[in-house]
């Protein structure tokens, strides 16, 4: 239980994760990275997760670091000596591992935003495998109008995921971006008409992506992923070693089976991770 979000799953194995902050605007303070960080690293390693939706309740979807964060002068935004910045740097670095176990984890993340996607919102959306949007919805990086250079890792992933020139008229302005023209340019899949049909869509295509092999889509985003970080031939070798690794014909069969038969294939669970 925590402050910041709420998280369900249903039997069919789609996790949900929904921002509950609306008189807030859903802003982040710092606990709340942690906590995102040990839930969604928790149904990863418990491996009965199939598909992870985030979205959010109120007007808006996030607007971010709560802006009281920066006011404070605790010790993790101390820069004022040399032993201090170290300590910044690895403060900040365990900060965009918070975002970055979405990444990491071992099924999709969808993303549904409604409103506002601001600050810490947009680095949130970025790292996610999907998003969708209602048409209220628009994007930006606020920071710069705060006076700081984002950091929690929009400006690593924006550029992959639009052109770099809007990625960097968007960083360098503050500008937002709306809803239509996040889909034109490739930000978003789809643009749906209010925040309730947006979940009703995202929980529908999480349903269908969760009665597909987990193994096969877990060995799919490893594979989409070290694409999209290496070239072409790193990547085709290391989908040489990645397949030999996860091709099973037994659970083929199982899929075809259920493909023909247009039955659920009751695909079994991945194996939890270890604790150490």
């Amino acid at each position: 239980m925590n402050d910041f979000f709420t998280l369900t799953q249903s039997p069919q194995g789609v996790a949900h994760l929904q921002l509950n902050r609306p008189e807030r605007m859903n802003t982040m303070a710092p606990a709340f990275f942690p906590a995102l960080r040990d839930a969604v690293q928790t149904l990863s390693d418990e491996g009965r997760t199939r598909v992870l939706v985030i979205s959010s309740t109120g007007k808006h979807f996030s607007a971010g670091m709560a802006l009281d964060t920066f006011a404070g002068q605790g010790a993790m935004l101390d820069t004022s000596n040399a032993r201090a910045r170290l300590s910044f740097q690895d403060s900040l670095q365990r900060l965009m591992d918070c975002f970055s176990v979405l990444d990491q984890a071992r099924f999709p993340v969808i993303c549904a935003v409604q409103g506002g996607c601001i600050g810490g919102g947009f680095d949130l959306a970025a790292v996610c495998d999907m998003r969708f949007c209602s048409a209220d919805a628009f994007f930006s990086v606020q920071e710069i109008n705060i006076g700081m250079a984002a950091d929690l890792g929009i400006l690593q992933r924006l550029q992959r995921l639009i052109p770099p020139g809007l990625a960097r008229e968007l960083a360098y302005t503050g500008e937002r971006l709306p809803a239509e023209r996040a889909l034109g340019v490739g930000l978003v899949n789809a643009v749906l008409p209010d925040a309730e049909a947006l979940l009703a869509h995202v929980m529908n295509l999480a349903a269908a992506i969760a009665t597909k092999s987990p193994l096969a889509i877990s060995a799919s985003k490893l594979a989409l992923n070290h694409a999209r970080d290496h070239g072409v031939a790193a990547s085709l070798a290391h989908m040489s070693v990645l397949q030999s690794a996860v091709f099973d014909t037994a659970e083929m069969g199982q899929a075809i089976m259920a493909w023909k038969s247009k039955q659920d294939a009751g695909f079994a669970d991945l194996n939890p991770v270890a604790q150490l």
